[in-house]
């Protein structure tokens, strides 16, 4: 039992970090020293004129910290099939379960303390002592075995090993870490939902249903319905509109809101392939090349949407114009260079 499990977990760490290597490219990591070091110059800033009002930094210190509270989970690396081919083994299924929550609970208070400890000169500049923040990670620490537990004891359940409840929950642990890998490359596993949301209906009548137009309409509702896609998108457009208001200086500013849109745009050429499981698409009576138009004017007029909405508050928030000005040009890059070539290489696979 315990090599049958020991060789999924290396086989999925094998997985997540071939796909790595592809979030970790040059380009990447030259952007997270600039962003890195622009955070800890405003750290030191905040730290040699230190406001007197402690209010803000008890309440910023009081988010990241529940964040951080409900952040990880057990990873089982049980399958669906093993609800039938290891029910005869559901005992020493139990206990690998309990061995894996210590096992989780480790790393991730781990993880917690070592983000807990960026805090600590924030509590000697409020007078705390060492002692008062001591007593805070070993709070939290407290906090996060018991949040553990009771997530342990969901997958029990009178007796017995609450196969489904398990299964569930390690395939939403692996699609978490699979779609954040999807935002830098094309990743195989993604399992999509398919919910439709009856108020964004509305939005369907902006394209008309006529046969010129047929893959408009479906790559519209597959965005609006189908995947995470739409939220996705909402997530992507706040944090860059986020980066606008609370990142003082517009030029990097800028970088951080290219990259979202960069981010956006890669994700949402994922929709080529939102239909390849339907075989009767191949006789639609179209024109060679339909496909492809159809999905680059869907990513055009959402990223066009995105981008009149940065530009807006760019303008009103921006110092240096000109930043707003290369935020354009990127833009304009992207949408009229990246996702051409983008599409060439899809339809090339």
């Amino acid at each position: 039992m315990r090599d049958l499990f020991l060789k999924r977990k290396q086989a999925f760490r094998k997985e997540c970090v071939g796909y790595l290597r592809y979030v970790l490219n040059d380009h990447f990591i030259l952007f997270l020293l600039v962003l890195l070091g622009f955070l800890a110059y405003q750290y030191s800033q905040l730290l040699q004129h230190f406001p007197e009002n402690h209010l803000p930094i008890l309440f910023l210190i009081g988010i990241v910290s529940v964040l951080l509270l409900i952040w990880g989970g057990i990873a089982t690396y049980v399958e669906a099939p093993d609800k039938l081919f290891l029910l005869v083994a559901e005992e020493e299924v139990r206990e690998y379960i309990q061995k894996q929550k210590l096992v989780s609970f480790i790393f991730w208070v781990s993880v917690q303390t070592l983000f807990l400890l960026l805090f600590a000169p924030l509590f000697l500049a409020m007078g705390f002592g060492l002692v008062v923040f001591g007593a805070y990670v070993l709070l939290l620490g407290v906090g996060k075995y018991f949040l553990f537990q009771k997530k342990a004891n969901k997958f029990f359940g009178s007796n017995n090993l609450d196969w489904d409840y398990v299964i569930v929950q390690e395939s939403k642990r692996k699609q978490f870490l699979l779609r954040f890998f999807a935002l830098f490359t094309q990743v195989k596993g993604i399992s999509n939902s398919i919910k439709r949301r009856a108020y964004l209906d509305f939005i369907l009548n902006a394209v008309q249903k006529v046969p010129g137009k047929i893959w408009q309409n479906l790559y519209l509702r597959s965005y609006l319905r189908n995947g995470d896609l739409l939220a996705l998108s909402l997530r992507l457009l706040l944090l860059s509109l986020l980066a606008q208001i609370f990142i003082d200086q517009s030029w990097i500013a800028t970088a951080v809101v290219v990259l979202f849109n960069y981010l956006l745009l890669f994700q949402l050429l994922a929709l080529y392939h939102a239909f390849d499981y339907q075989y009767l698409i191949q006789l639609f009576p179209l024109e060679k090349g339909q496909k492809e138009k159809g999905l680059k004017q869907l990513v055009t007029a959402i990223g066009l949407i995105v981008l009149l909405l940065e530009s807006v508050l760019g303008l009103l928030i921006f110092k240096e114009k000109m930043a707003l000005v290369a935020l354009l040009g990127a833009s304009f890059i992207l949408q009229y260079f990246y996702i051409p070539y983008q599409l060439n290489r899809l339809v090339d696979e």
